[in-house]
Formats: structure tokens, sequence, C-alpha cells
């Protein structure tokens, strides 16, 4: 969809939900930070080139969804960049010193990720420091929630309600890559990395048999370090109601090419892990709501 119908897979400058309507799974693959769109008014007021820009973005990411929406799943990808705006950060996310017209007293003590350049609108990035040649209007700050915040999570919200009453649970997957962490220690280093706020946003069964269903597929995996999961999954994640959210980091090495901005060899091994991910865990929350198995949700 765009924000103005329900199930159009067609782009738009906002974020496009397809497959709602003939959902076979309980499950929403959300991806947030995989947009391109760079608007104009961005790229005159960027201090460094667009190539730094994108490397905000989770590159191609949306691409690991295809399995899953082959599989059944819901999908809504955003096309905005995160530059522009980045819908996993809370609208008060925001660092004072990028808007021109606002006291400091006029935004809540900066998070850590807003201390670090990477709040609602990014300020800097390590290695090429501030992104910007003018700080930002309150109000043009302002617009991009309205405009683009506000219906992404308004949107995300709905299709979760939806698959929540057809099916009696719903389970949202916001996917993310990661570039490569570094070892810490004598052990492998991870290379998925599942986020549930720490038991916060999902069932506990639930995040166990995701964080098994990866390892048993070949991938070293970690739970809620370094990314245990953002505004998101606060928002949207309500396993009391029976609605499930994860965040799954992909380390991006695992899909993309040796530079890391091209598809790799190993795309479609990552795209049906995700879709194993989903089917395992849909039926999974469809056996809890009542002894539903994939199959039977399909008819």
């Amino acid at each position: 969809m765009d924000s103005g119908s329900t199930d159009d897979a067609r782009p738009s400058r906002l974020f496009s939900v397809s497959g709602l309507a003939e959902a076979r799974l309980p499950v929403l693959v959300a991806v947030p930070h995989a947009g391109r769109d760079y608007p104009d008014e961005i790229l005159l007021n960027a201090r460094v080139p667009q190539a730094v820009l994108e490397r905000l973005e989770d590159r191609h990411v949306d691409m690991l969804a295809v399995g899953a929406a082959a599989s059944g799943c819901a999908t809504l990808v955003a096309h905005v960049a995160r530059a522009w705006i980045d819908l996993n950060r809370a609208p008060s996310e925001i660092d004072p010193q990028m808007i021109v017209d606002a006291p400091r007293t006029a935004f809540a003590q900066p998070s850590a990720k807003v201390r670090g350049g990477l709040g609602l609108v990014p300020r800097r990035l390590a290695d090429h420091g501030e992104l910007w040649r003018k700080p930002w209007t309150r109000n043009s700050i302002a617009t991009r929630v309205s405009s683009l915040h506000d219906p992404y999570h308004q949107a995300l919200s709905e299709a979760l309600a939806s698959l929540r009453a057809r099916f009696g649970c719903a389970l949202l997957i916001d996917l993310h890559s990661m570039p490569p962490l570094r070892p810490e220690g004598p052990g492998p280093v991870a290379r998925i990395v599942v986020g549930d706020r720490y038991g916060r946003s999902a069932g506990a069964s639930l995040c166990d048999l995701a964080v098994r269903a990866l390892g048993q597929g070949g991938f070293e995996v970690a739970l809620n370090h370094p990314y245990a999961g953002g505004y998101v999954l606060e928002r949207h994640g309500r396993p009391a109601r029976n609605i499930h959210a994860l965040q799954i980091e992909v380390d991006r090495s695992l899909y993309l090419d040796a530079s890391l901005s091209g598809q790799g060899e190993g795309l479609n091994d990552v795209q049906e892990a995700v879709a194993m991910l989903a089917r395992t865990l849909a039926n999974d929350l469809l056996r809890d709501v009542g002894g539903q198995d994939i199959a039977i949700a399909a008819e």
C-alpha cells in the first residue's frame, strides 16, 4: 500500500503494504530502514555525498522478505530513506542541536542513540562527522512525523490488528541488517541477532524458538546483544494480547557482495532462512491459539 490504499504494492514516497488480504500466516514482515528515496531537500542540505547517507540504510534488506512473502506473510516496506526520518525512533528522540528554532527544553532528555547521532533524524556518522550544512526547522521535522512516521506506524498497527482478528494472533518480524560484528571473546561471532526487548515484546517461548530455529539453520545467533529492538517493538509488541514482535538483525555479509553494496551469493539462503523462521513461528502461534496448523490456516 501507499498511504492511501490498504493492499496496493505500488511504490510510493512512503511505504508499501503487500499481501495482507490474502495472508496465509499471521505474520507481518516490516522493513523500516531499507528505503532508498532521497528527497531533493535532504540532498541540498547534505554536507556529505549521497553515498555516505546511504550508509545509514539497511542495504537491500527488503530483498530478504521475498521468501516470507511467498510463504504467505504480509509485508510492510518503507521507501523513504532513513537519513530523512528513522521509523524505528520515537518522535521525541530529537537532537535539539539539529533544530534551528527550538530551545533545548523543547525535547526530552536525549537517549543514548540521540547522543550518538542516530535519533529520529540522524545527525552524524562515525568517520564522516556532521551530515547537514545547516540545522532543520522545527516545522520540517514535525512535517516528517505527521506525513511519514505517523502513517507508517498506523499502517503497521492496523496490519497487526487485522492479522490478529483473522488468526487470533499476530507476529511482527521487524527486519534489519547490521555490519559484521567484531569478536568480543573466544566464541563465535553472531551473524543474526534476535531482539525482544528483553522479553517485553514477545513471548519467551516464541523468542527461544526463533533462536533455536535459526541456529538449527546453520547460523550463529545472539539474543538481545548488541541489538535488543527499538521503538517499533516497544510500540507494537503486545504479547499479553497475542501480538508478538521480534527484531531480526542479519549480518550484511551473509547476503551482500564483498563491498556490502550489491546482491551476494548467500541471498537465496538468507531469504529461505527468513521464510523458514516465519513459518516455524507462525505454526507455533497457531497451535497455541486453537490447535490450527499452517495447512488449516491456508484454507
